[in-house]
């Protein structure tokens, strides 16, 4: 579903150039749950934002479902990013005044969708976010806890059925026990199906992934699934 091939993003400020990605290539298949994890730096927010269509490579392609987004205009970009790609960050991103349900039903604006179906929508993506509690529909967004704004963020990124959910340090403001219970929302819509990309920083959050990207200074320094991490580190422990 997606392909990266030898691509690059360099930034310029006055006469000095910084290239922030040197040559990516890789392939995540629908159904995945992959972990992009590195270091400040590493060049991991810069992929995120290409493979998230909010920024184009430098040089290199990208393609998501066939189609080459690395040549697309700000209008193109922009559908893919309503109809293609679901959103999860840090800081939640919610209307703070809105209820619950309204937060959801906003990117189904430009569907043109009867009300009803909006709403409908709306609630089964909080009900597949793990909210199944109807009377916290109506509450306002900021008088609920992080971990609930979270599983919101998590329903408006499911509303319009995306190819992809590209979750950005999505536990970073929680804590640890929300965070899990985070993570394991993420993991239940990856048995459903949904193809998940979670960009952290945090080996214990990436561990919760199938297969993990190690970024370091611009460049995939590794990559491995967690069965093979699990068995490497099975074995040190018993010859410890």
């Amino acid at each position: 579903m997606i392909r990266v091939e030898n691509v690059t993003k360099t930034y310029q400020s006055g006469n000095v150039e910084y290239q922030a990605l040197k040559g990516l290539s890789f392939e995540i298949e629908k159904g995945e749950y992959v972990a992009i994890m590195g270091p400040s730096g590493s060049g991991k927010s810069t992929l995120m934002h290409i493979l998230g269509a909010l920024d184009i490579p430098t040089t290199g392609k990208y393609f998501l479902d066939n189609k080459d987004v690395s040549t697309m205009t700000q209008d193109e970009l922009s559908r893919i990013r309503r109809s293609k790609i679901g959103y999860v960050f840090q800081s939640f991103n919610l209307l703070p005044r809105s209820t619950v349900l309204r937060n959801v039903m906003l990117p189904l604006v430009y569907n043109n969708l009867p009300r009803a179906d909006r709403r409908k929508r709306a609630e089964k993506a909080l009900q597949a976010a793990g909210l199944v509690d109807e009377e916290l529909y109506q509450h306002l967004s900021n008088q609920l806890s992080g971990g609930q704004m979270q599983r919101v963020a998590i329903a408006r990124a499911l509303v319009n059925d995306p190819l992809l959910v590209l979750a950005d340090e999505p536990t970073g403001n929680l804590d640890t026990k929300t965070g899990e219970f985070v993570l394991d929302t993420f993991q239940k819509l990856n048995d459903d199906g949904h193809t998940i990309i979670l960009i952290t920083h945090e080996l214990d959050v990436a561990q919760h992934a199938k297969r993990i990207l190690i970024l370091r200074d611009g460049d995939i320094q590794k990559e491995e699934t967690t069965h093979q991490r699990h068995v490497a580190s099975h074995r040190t422990q018993k010859a410890v």
